[in-house]
């Protein structure tokens, strides 16, 4: 066995063959390469696991399990990383190269951080450009500040001290598609938070993630989520809710509906474009023409840019 690494790259994976191949490569050709890469596969049924055992490079370690969920997924990870820090990772998403020796550095000098994310460049599903994602609070105080009203970093960011996580108890398995901004309110007394204030890699939405726009989760899920963020705990029963909503949820027309009606959004407010936004409404119109905020975001498209912009900026949540 490979001496003991200083970095687990913990990469939960579901039927990502189309994807994961990318990722991992990505994460081989790390300027800094004391790292193991610790995947593990969630029950798929697709050609993932031959994908990963195309590679030869003795840093890959496969852990197999039935399909119990991502939060399951990342706890097993965690039960057999070896190193002390985990930087997670997604199996359809893209690491700059110097990732890791950027968070490493920063963790290394800076002793009293537990957990260190960064800024992002989102990617649609051919790898496209999408937009640029800053973060909404850098420093410790000012993530502090927020915490308990938005969630302070993009999980496949970030970088912490795997006994920190242990000792907060691990992911909360019952918040389901949250089970990372529930964990990080469970940090608060393990020590600080910082996101670095540049993009560290390529996060990829695509139609069959099981996250989506969480307006098409409707406001039941975004309720519940609240309450149980603000009070930092969740139970079975809530729990079971959330999951019976988002399996109600979890078909091809709402997930490509939601793909694609954010892909629109994103190209007409974030990287005005849009005529592009305008395919990417008719192609939510068409899946969904229930929704009647893509009529109007389409007819907005025609709109100039900088009535788009300060419409934006008055009320982001609505666009």
């Amino acid at each position: 066995m490979r001496a003991t690494p200083n970095i687990t790259v913990l990469m939960p994976a579901y039927n990502a063959e189309r994807y994961i191949r990318e990722a991992i490569e990505s994460v081989l050709l790390q300027t800094y390469t004391d790292f193991e890469l610790l995947i593990v596969n969630d029950g798929s049924t697709d050609g993932t696991v031959a994908i990963i055992n195309s590679f030869k490079d003795d840093r890959i370690v496969l852990i197999n399990q039935s399909n119990r969920g991502v939060a399951d997924a990342l706890n097993t990870g965690l039960k057999y990383a070896r190193a002390p820090y985990i930087a997670r990772f997604d199996a359809d998403d893209v690491c700059y190269p110097y990732r890791l020796e950027k968070q490493i550095r920063f963790l290394h000098d800076n002793p009293e951080y537990i957990l260190v994310g960064s800024e992002a460049k989102y990617i649609i599903e051919n790898g496209d450009f999408l937009f640029d994602f800053h973060c909404i609070a850098y420093s410790h105080e000012q993530i502090m500040d927020k915490l308990y009203f938005y969630c302070p970093f993009v999980h496949p960011t970030v970088m912490y001290k795997k006994e920190s996580v242990i000792n907060a108890g691990g992911y909360p398995t019952h918040a389901h598609n949250f089970e990372d901004y529930l964990l990080w309110t469970h940090l608060v007394n393990e020590g600080q938070f910082c996101n670095l204030t540049e993009p560290l890699i390529k996060y990829r939405l695509n139609s069959s993630s099981v996250t989506i726009d969480e307006k098409w989760r409707g406001r039941r899920f975004r309720e519940l989520k609240r309450e149980i963020v603000l009070r930092g705990s969740i139970t079975a029963a809530e729990g079971n809710e959330l999951l019976a909503i988002i399996k109600d949820q979890n078909i091809k027309k709402i997930k490509e509906g939601a793909y694609n009606a954010l892909c629109g959004k994103k190209f007409l407010t974030d990287n005005h474009q849009p005529e592009r936004a305008r395919d990417y409404f008719n192609k939510a119109i068409k899946i969904y023409p229930l929704r009647l905020e893509n009529y109007l975001l389409y007819v907005l498209s025609y709109f100039p840019e900088n009535l788009i912009a300060w419409l934006h900026k008055l009320s982001p949540n609505k666009l």
